[in-house]
Formats: structure tokens, sequence, C-alpha cells
């Protein structure tokens, strides 16, 4: 029987707490950023940190991802040799890299992972990026099974994708708005989240035909249903999104992919099974409906979509419907109600003009509703609960635990010596033996209290699954026995640090040759001289450098996003069906002193937004 493919939960984490409390829930494996150098600039992590999420992660077998992943500028190389090289001294996995020049860099083995902003939508990326020395790809979330089933008949190596969270609007990695219209560039970890920002929609005749909605900014991904699908399809590593998230949101995500994910390996005849070791045990019910969220989408994820992908009236958190307004009267709210609300419960609206009211419920009287200021609610209007008082009280105290599981055999050598052998589910297996004097029978039976003292594994990560007792009617002192327990726990700390391996850097191939070259442009974000030699050697003649490198010379007409996702189709005016007509283009966007035009590129099912000069807006 073929061995099951190993499959991995990997979680995000803000900070080694956060990091820590992900693997307990559930996760095979983290990523968290470095002090430096990370795609998220709010979300870094001193070295020293980093080694202690390291030691936890590793007794259950699971693995540390290290964001490295932002663009490098020339001065800066150094720095990042540096921090690769304690990164790599502190046991880290892999580290997940956008960058081409540590491929040039003067670093450790340490694993290297394609980040997301290397923008691999085709196999032929894939294939390079394979071949040039990276151990594991993260897919664009644009993907459809199709296209991933394509990348996987192209690579051996494992493939990344994301099942939830947030969504770039952008290809990630080519996404040049911030940069280009507030300075602060994405590619460095500082995106202004120009796609959240509420926009004004003008049509060919200079009409508006939607004010101060939020165009660009897409609902949330949620593959719950899809899991088993992308793992057929070739993922190996389902990746949740949220750096930034807190420790709530990240506990209850994780822990609703870890029940889903064990239900698909319960039901697969042993085809999959988790990366990691140890038993997960839940204090609640994880519901993704009950942490932020804009509402969900599969994306791309089955083909293209009519509509359905953005949340086009708030980029705030929606959180879950609960029921619908009855009646308002002296500030009291008469609710039909889907599930029961609770004192401190928050809930949220939309007003008729479709922005998002929210508001916090002092009292709760079954279907009647104290909140704690004043409201205006209508009749009808549809109640969302995005603060769940209940649910976040129990995520803020301890609300899982992670054990490995040991088999233990105990028995009598020779007339003196006691032998405690033990095996945990990681395989690792210890025998202590200890010299106890002559070993007196007892007057009643011992087995029951040599199992009570055996299994006090509290404060440690065991938890004993089995016990062979060999010694029979003999007394053995607890003392002993504590013992006894004590060292072998020690013993099974050290094996496992003995026996994890970390998987070192592939080699690169010299041969390979960069697919999409030989001239390269500003979309692949090149911004230093060791990522340009790269490119050089891998087949690329002419190099344009990246926007934070070289201003261009003409910001008008500049392609700033690259997306999939279409604003017509959306709207229900894609070009290629019966609701073209009810757009005439071209079409451009509006927001405070930013203004974009939009470019369909029907052919290739994706829409361009370029920088205009200037407002034509009509007062």
């Amino acid at each position: 029987m073929p061995q099951p493919i190993k499959i991995e939960l990997l979680a995000p984490a803000r900070d080694g707490a956060v990091a820590v409390e992900a693997i307990r829930h559930g996760a095979d494996a983290v990523y968290i950023g470095a002090e430096s150098f990370g795609a998220r600039a709010a979300a870094g992590n001193s070295t020293d940190d980093i080694a202690r999420v390291v030691d936890y992660a590793h007794r259950f077998d699971a693995r540390v991802y290290v964001t490295v992943n932002t663009i490098v500028y020339d001065s800066e190389l150094k720095a990042v040799e540096r921090l690769v090289r304690r990164l790599y001294t502190a046991g880290v996995d892999a580290v997940i890299v956008q960058d081409m020049a540590l491929l040039r860099m003067d670093i450790p083995p340490i694993a290297l992972h394609a980040s997301t902003q290397c923008d691999t939508r085709t196999p032929a990326r894939a294939r390079f990026l394979q071949d040039v020395g990276f151990s594991q790809i993260v897919l664009p979330r644009e993907l459809s099974l199709r296209e991933i089933e394509a990348v996987k008949r192209a690579v051996d190596v494992p493939l990344e994708a994301f099942v939830h969270g947030a969504l770039c609007v952008s290809y990630s990695g080519d996404c040049h708005a911030s940069a280009v219209l507030r300075g602060r560039s994405a590619n460095r970890g500082e995106c202004a989240q120009i796609c959240r920002l509420p926009y004004d929609l003008y049509d060919g005749a200079d009409k508006c035909v939607e004010r101060g909605r939020h165009l660009l900014s897409l609902r949330d991904m949620n593959l719950s249903d899809r899991l088993e699908a992308m793992l057929d399809a070739g993922v190996s590593s389902l990746k949740i999104e949220g750096r930034l998230k807190d420790v709530g949101y990240v506990k209850n995500i994780v822990a609703h992919y870890r029940r889903a994910l064990d239900d698909i390996f319960a039901r697969s005849g042993g085809r999959y099974c988790a990366l990691s070791s140890g038993e997960v045990r839940l204090g609640f019910d994880p519901s993704p409906s009950k942490s932020f969220n804009r509402g969900f989408t599969r994306y791309f994820l089955d083909g293209p979509r009519q509509g359905g992908m953005a949340s086009i009236y708030t980029p705030k958190s929606q959180g879950e419907r609960v029921g619908v307004v009855s009646s308002v009267r002296g500030g009291v709210i008469e609710a039909r109600l889907d599930v029961e609300l609770a004192n401190g419960d928050g809930l949220a609206c939309f007003t008729p003009g479709k922005s998002l009211q929210g508001f916090r419920l002092n009292r709760v009287d079954g279907s009647r509703l104290y909140p704690a200021g004043s409201v205006s609610l209508s009749p009808g209007t549809v109640l969302y609960r995005n603060s769940d008082k209940a649910f976040d009280d129990i995520l803020a105290r301890p609300s899982a635990t992670r054990t490995i599981g040991v088999s233990m055999r105990l028995g009598v050598v020779g007339s003196d010596r006691l032998a405690l052998e033990v095996i945990d589910v990681r395989g690792n297996e210890v025998t202590v033996v200890r010299d106890v004097g002559v070993i007196a029978p007892a007057r009643s039976g011992q087995n029951e209290a040599r199992r009570r003292v055996l299994s006090k594994l509290g404060g440690t990560d065991y938890e004993l699954s089995e016990l062979v007792d060999e010694v029979g009617d003999r007394f053995i002192a607890a003392g002993v026995l504590a013992a006894l327990r004590r060292e072998a726990v020690g013993l099974l700390d050290a094996a496992q640090a003995v026996r994890y391996r970390r998987e070192l850097r592939r080699p690169e191939c010299g041969g390979a040759v960069f697919p999409d070259g030989p001239e390269l442009s500003y979309h692949e974000n090149v911004a230093n001289a060791l990522a340009r030699r790269f490119y050089e050697e891998h087949g690329a003649s002419l190099v344009c450098p990246a926007i934070e490198v070289e201003s261009p010379r003409r910001v008008s007409g500049l392609t700033v996003m690259t997306t999939r996702y279409c604003l017509r189709r959306e709207l229900g005016a894609c070009l290629r069906e019966d609701g073209a007509a009810r757009l005439a283009g071209p079409l451009r966007l509006e927001s405070g002193d930013i203004a974009l035009g939009l470019e369909f590129d029907c052919r290739n099912c994706r829409m361009h937004v370029n920088v205009l000069d200037g407002k034509k807006k009509k007062q």
C-alpha cells in the first residue's frame, strides 16, 4: 500500500503567542514574520521569539516558516543574509521569499519557499521555480482546480494554496497602486489598501453609475467545502491568510479547518494524513462566520463566476446573519431571530443607503433587543452579528489542548531492577532501567495504583494511551514510579530533538530558463543587483527595475493592478455576455485624489487598473 500523502494545515501568526495557539488548535505549520523584510511590516518578531516557537512546534512535528518576502534593495542585501543565518540557527524550517536575490546570497542551506508574491500563474513558471531551488510553491489565489492540476503535473515539490481569509484584488506581487499613489509599497510590506477605498464609477458618457461603493474590495475566501477537491488536485499545504489577525480569529479558523481535514483523512482510506503529530481536543465548536469576515466567496476555484466576489457596500466585518427586524418602538428592537442573542453582542445592519451600521446590545430579552445607544432601523432590516460575546469569551481563555500519545510497558528485570519502556506516536522509543533493590510482594493488587502514578503527565506534552503492566502483585513505591516516568519523559524530549530533521534547500539547475523572458518589465520587481544577475543567468537579456527603485517617467496610463476579478462581470455587464450594453465604456473609478481607468482584457479574462492623469468628474 502506498504511503499516505502528508497534508499541511498552515496557519498565520502575528507573534509567538499566536503561533503557539495555532499549533495547539491543530496547525501543522505556522508562518510568522521576521523582525524585518516581511510583507506585513506591522507583524515583525525577534529571532529569539521565533526560536521559542520553533521549540514548541517541533515537539509536535509541526513546522515554522518565516516570511522574508519583501523586495530587497542593494543596501540591504547583507542585512538579509545575516537575518537568514540567524533564522537557520534558530531552527526555522523554511524561509518564504519573493526576491530572487536570496538565491545568490551567502546563506545556509535553509529551504526556500516561493511566496505568492512570485505570481506563479503558469505551470512553466512553477517548474522554473522548482528547478532553481524552491522547495515549496505558494500558488496565486486566483487559480481554478483545473489550473492547479496543470501546475501539479509540471512539478514534484509541494504546492501551497490559500483556503481562507482576505483576498487581494490584484495578483499578489503585481500590485503597484499603493506604491505609485501613496508612496507605500505593498512589496515592501506597507500596503495602503487602495482596494478597500470607496469609489465612484463613471461610464463613457461621464455619468456616475455607482457612488461611494467599495468596488475593488473583495469578500473573504472560504474553501471549507472544497478541501478534498483541492487535495485531489495536488495541493498539499492549505494556507490560512491573516498575519495581522488576533489570537481569537486564529484559534477559531485553525480549529475549523483541522476538524474538516481530520474528517477527510478518516474517510480517505489512508490516502491522506496530517503532517504533524498529536491529538487536538477543542473546548468549543469552531465557526468561521463568528470571526471577522466580509462575506465569503470561493473566488475562482471552480472557474469564472458571474458576480458575488466583491463586498461593495463595506470593507468591514459583516458577521453572521441572525435575524430580521419586526419593529422598533421606544428604542427597543423587536426581531425574528434565527439564533439566541446575548447581552454584549455586537450587531450590524445595512442602512437604506447600503452603508454598514453597527451597535452593541445592552440587554436581550428573548426577541426584544435593547441597544446600548440610539439606532435607526426599519422593519425588514436584516441583522448580522459581528461580535458574539459568549464565543469571544471562550476564545479569550484556554480553549484547546494538544497531546502526544504514549504507550508504556512496565516490567521487572532480574530480581531487583525495574524497566519502563515508552513509545510515542511520533516514533520515538526509550527505556529507563532502575535498580530498586528487592521487590517485595504486595498484599493487594497494584495495577490501578501504578497506572495512576504513571499517567500523571500533566505539565508535559504527553498523555498515556496504553499501559502494559507486567510487574504483577508486587509492591513498587509511588516515588520510584514517578522518577521512572520523569526520566522517560525527559528522554522522549531529547529523542524528539535528535530525530527531527529539517528539509534543506534544493540544488539549483543552471540550465533552467526563465519562461517569461527575455525582457523583464517592472512587474517582476527586480530591486537589486543580485536579482538582476539571477535573471540574466537564467536567460533574461533586458531587466527593467522595480517601480520602487526607478520611478516610471510617465505615471498616466501605468498599470498598477492586474486582476482576474472583473468589475463588469461583478455588476452584470460582462462584455462577452448580454449585459454589456448596461455599462458603456470607457469606465473609470474615482476616490478623493485617485483616478483609475479600467481596461478589460476579455481574451484572457483579466482587468487592468491604470492610473489616470486627473479627474473628469462632473459637478
